[in-house]
């Protein structure tokens, strides 16, 4: 299977507008031979906490109409949303839709990092999904600096490990240039990262999405200034 990373840049706090942008990023991947195609952290909000807490309106369950440009591009879609908890508090979430628009599954962020913690609730449990014959874990951005959770995955017979981040310039290229593919030298799997290019509310999205192969190697990369889409060939097997 192909995969595609993408990143964006997004309109702060605008849902329809970012999932029409999100879309058009996914039929470009769906045209380059990609059957999954990835979405940085937040990608139908921006990193826009203050409005997050405040406006229970850019909250996205996985059956808002808001979607549907995503659910009918053609192409499976993880893409990074704030979903309702349950709580009255939103959490960040990585919602998989197969290239039929159906749900695939949900996962919410376990790792809150810095002020996400006043306004999110954290998730309880990995993220895991079967697509095409091939097992994927998930993380989002600070999730992917715990390595025992891509661990789990690797051990439950995960191959891939889908990161939806946000990192920014400075010390975020770095973290980037580490973090993935130490993750995929340690567990032995595929790594593809999707990340935000340009503002991303008080930060500035360093671009980078990429994929790693099992050890290490990278086998696409974005630059550092345009929206886009990479794509690379994954496998059950190394």
């Amino acid at each position: 299977m192909k995969i595609a990373a993408a990143q964006l840049t997004c309109m702060p706090a605008d849902v329809r507008a970012n999932a029409a942008r999100a879309a058009e990023l996914a039929a470009r991947a769906r045209e380059q031979g990609a059957g999954l195609v990835v979405f940085p952290e937040l990608a139908l909000t921006g990193y826009e906490l203050d409005a997050l807490a405040a406006d229970p309106g850019l909250w996205t369950a996985a059956d808002d109409p808001r979607l549907d440009p995503l659910r009918s591009a053609g192409i499976a879609t993880a893409v990074n949303v704030a979903v309702p908890a349950g709580d009255g508090r939103p959490a960040i979430a990585t919602l998989v839709h197969d290239a039929d628009g159906a749900h695939v599954t949900t996962y919410l962020k376990r790792h809150l990092h810095g002020h996400e913690q006043d306004v999110f609730t954290p998730g309880k449990r990995d993220g895991r999904f079967e697509l095409g014959g091939i097992r994927f874990s998930l993380g989002i951005c600070y999730d992917n600096h715990f390595t025992e959770l891509s661990g789990r995955g690797a051990a439950d017979g995960c191959r891939v490990h889908l990161a939806s981040s946000l990192y920014g310039t400075g010390d975020g290229v770095r973290q980037r240039m580490s973090v993935h593919p130490g993750i995929a030298e340690q567990h032995g799997l595929y790594v593809v990262l999707a990340n935000h290019v340009g503002p991303a509310g008080p930060w500035t999205g360093c671009g980078g999405a990429a994929v790693w192969a099992p050890g290490g190697r990278l086998l696409a990369e974005a630059d550092d200034r345009t929206p886009s889409v990479v794509t690379a060939e994954v496998g059950a097997t190394t």
